[in-house]
């Protein structure tokens, strides 16, 4: 019997905590649009994520996993670091 993952969520966004150890706090921006008036409105979600090496920076733009729950607020882990703050 072979079991298949399933594909696990990703997101990509923009670091705004590195204070704890292990830790960062990524923020992700996404556009909706208003239901009744149409317009885009900016809808910021907060993410707790897992940094092994503490090589983030704040400011930093990175790509996070999904992953099991590694304390009661962190379920992501970093992937890459995709562009450096300058």
């Amino acid at each position: 019997m072979e079991t298949t993952r399933k594909l696990r969520k990703e997101r990509i966004g923009v670091v705004v905590s590195n204070k704890m150890d292990k830790t960062i706090v990524i923020a992700v921006e996404r556009k909706v649009k208003h239901p009744k008036y149409g317009k885009f409105i900016k809808s910021r979600n907060k993410f707790t994520a897992h940094d092994e090496e503490n090589t983030c920076n704040i400011g930093d733009t990175v790509r996070i996993m999904e992953t099991r729950p590694l304390s009661k607020n962190k379920c992501w882990r970093l992937v890459e670091i995709i562009e450096r703050v300058k």
